[in-house]
């Protein structure tokens, strides 16, 4: 069989060929049985444990980006967010309404692991409780069940399945869009909720909604950008509190796809220098997809369409984003730590960090979320909830309070209602150059940019033409 596959390979080069074709799926004829994690463990234990150390298994990390945080490990596990709150109090099981409907099945869902809550603590229950193919096998799908002893646990849906188990788990690759997507699209409640700039349509792209990862295009796949070492993901956006890969900041210009002058046009290039690639190529965000904008987790109401307990929201597409400054830092609230209010009452979750006089920043495109969500009384520090069993009892007051309990050991919790803002970086959905923004999409009489609040008089342009 491996002499079939080289002369395979010899054939395809020979006629200038890709190879993908012949080596995407590489573990055929590596084990015959899949038995869970223990099988990719008998050749990949160093792999599992680097991957035991990353974000992406830890769902917490250090933070040497965040400007508050003093260095402590931060992230999913350990914040409250305004989102879906928190991952802690609705981490795994099966919520039914009275009509034996499952209305949800936890945060875990999109953690790469069977169901285990991550420990800090490496261990061989740990190492078989990743799951390896979530990331790996493209025809892999997963949900979640109950064992004799009441635990839950994700599994493969072939599970009683050895045979179609064992093909699923042979199709082995390097993840794809398809696979990244699945998880980090759907983040958030649904298709697009959470990001903004991360839709289902990005799996297959026209050249014209992502030049970077279209067909068409450069055909990227996520870890042609994002992957770095052992495990670990290049890349942080401003209201992620850990970084991967500290030290390792992912630009546009770095020199491995465009250098710092991109333009044949010397006055795009001056441009370049302050203004992220992101604002003039990245006109709007949630092309197709609505994202959510707004969600008060203080108004709950019944909906006959989703046939749940559901938050009042708001959602949009084709965003405009906000524009500020960013410098690759940002200023997040932390846990335990009591909220503190902007002058118009806002508790900012995550702000970036830059300005004018900061030649380290550049100005970035913004998804900027509101919501409204609980404070503890006394403390002020922000509440969870426990979402999945609110979708079934409507009883928000119960949520917030079996949530704090959860979290922080608060029984009976106090508590009042605060309104939120979080930045959110936009990085994809990158257009073509002729589809990018024009001069007078900024510089114009309607022009997009706020210059009073990116620390201007007016518009700079204006400035420049005026006689002195």
């Amino acid at each position: 069989m491996m002499r079939r596959t080289l002369i395979v390979l010899a054939v395809l080069a020979l006629m200038g060929l890709p190879a993908t074709a012949a080596t995407k799926y590489s573990h055929q004829d590596h084990f015959e049985h899949y038995e869970g994690t223990a099988t990719c463990l008998t050749c990949h234990e160093d792999e599992a444990k680097a991957f035991f150390h990353s974000d992406h298994y830890q769902w917490r990390g250090s933070t040497p980006d965040v400007v508050n945080s003093h260095g402590d490990m931060h992230g999913k596990l350990t914040m409250v967010n305004d989102f879906c709150t928190s991952p802690m109090p609705s981490w795994i099981g099966e919520v039914k309404d009275a009509d034996g409907k499952v209305l949800a099945s936890g945060c875990s869902k999109c953690h790469a692991g069977f169901g285990l809550l991550p420990s800090t603590e490496m261990s061989r229950e740990q190492l078989e409780n990743i799951d390896c193919l979530i990331c790996h096998a493209s025809g892999y799908r997963r949900a979640v069940y109950q064992n004799e002893d009441g635990s839950w646990q994700w599994r493969s849906i072939l599970w009683r399945n050895q045979e179609g188990l064992d093909s699923v788990s042979k199709r082995i690759s390097s993840p794809t869009r398809a696979m990244c997507l699945r998880c980090h699209s759907a983040s958030g409640g649904g298709p697009n909720y959470k990001r903004g700039d991360l839709e289902y349509a990005l799996v297959e792209p026209d050249r014209e909604f992502d030049v970077h990862m279209s067909p068409d295009g450069a055909d990227l796949q996520c870890a042609d950008c994002h992957a770095g070492q052992n495990h670990r993901v290049v890349g942080r956006g401003v209201d992620l509190a850990p970084t991967d890969s500290p030290g390792e900041r992912l630009t546009c210009d770095s020199g491995e796809c465009h250098d710092s002058e991109p333009h044949p046009q010397e006055l795009l290039n001056r441009h370049s220098q302050r203004v992220n690639c992101t604002v003039c190529h990245i006109p709007s965000f949630a092309q197709e997809e609505a994202t959510d904008m707004f969600r008060d987790w203080s108004e709950i109401h019944y909906s006959e369409e989703k046939g749940k307990y559901v938050y009042k929201g708001k959602f949009e597409t084709d965003v405009v984003p906000v524009y500020a400054w960013f410098d690759g830092t940002s200023r997040i609230q932390l846990p335990r730590q009591a909220v503190a209010k902007d002058a118009d009452g806002n508790v900012m979750m995550a702000v970036p960090q830059g300005s004018r006089d900061d030649l380290d920043a550049r100005i970035h495109p913004f998804k900027v979320h509101r919501a409204r969500l609980p404070v503890l009384e006394g403390k002020g520090w922000l509440l969870p909830i426990t979402v999945d069993e609110l979708y079934a009892h409507g009883d928000v007051d119960r949520a917030v309070k079996e949530a704090a309990e959860t979290m922080y050991d608060i029984h009976d919790a106090d508590f009042v209602w605060v309104d939120t803002v979080r930045y959110m970086s936009i990085a994809h959905e990158v257009r073509p150059a002729e589809d990018a923004l024009r001069c007078l999409d900024c510089h114009g009489p309607d022009g997009r940019l706020d210059w009073a609040a990116l620390g201007y008089d007016r518009d700079p342009l204006a400035t420049a033409l005026s006689p002195s």
